[in-house]
């Protein structure tokens, strides 16, 4: 069997990712802990084609940052001056907290939103890289009910 952080960089730089691999590849990821997500982190997306991967381009997404459980900042976008912000806007007018959620029968760390209906739910790759799958009520937020699947890398 392939181990975990190849089969992930190989589903990170496809050109295109199948959806089932990834939930294959999050089945096999150790859950993760709230206090393991703090800090800043450097964020992509696997190429499934969602519609998310186009609104965090084009609000030129960085990451998150977490500074404590209800401390998240879930859209660190890069302003056309360079200087990394929290993007409120795209964030429906807020930011996010960190919570010990069930997911697919595990709990772990998961984002949520404060003022959408949204949910990031987080899984281990290793110590500085986490697989995220965005949960919730997309279809009224993003018009499509398919999950976007994402990851996080520590930001140094």
């Amino acid at each position: 069997m392939t181990d975990i952080r190849t089969r992930f960089d190989a589903l990170r730089t496809a050109g295109h990712a199948d959806p089932a691999d990834l939930d294959a590849l999050w089945a096999d990821l150790a859950t993760v802990e709230v206090e393991e997500m703090l800090g800043a982190w450097r964020g992509g997306d696997f190429a499934t084609g969602h519609v998310v991967s186009t609104v965090l381009e084009k609000v030129r997404w960085h990451g998150k940052r977490f500074e404590g459980p209800l401390e998240a900042v879930p859209l660190v976008c890069r302003g056309e001056d360079g200087e990394l912000y929290s993007n409120l806007a795209a964030g429906g007018g807020g930011e996010a907290s960190l919570w010990p959620v069930g997911f697919r029968g595990e709990v772990t760390a998961t984002m949520v939103y404060d003022k959408l209906p949204v949910f990031d739910h987080f899984k281990k790759v290793d110590d500085d890289t986490v697989m995220g799958i965005m949960n919730g009520k997309l279809a009224s937020t993003f018009g499509i009910d398919d999950l976007y699947y994402f990851w996080l890398e520590r930001d140094a």
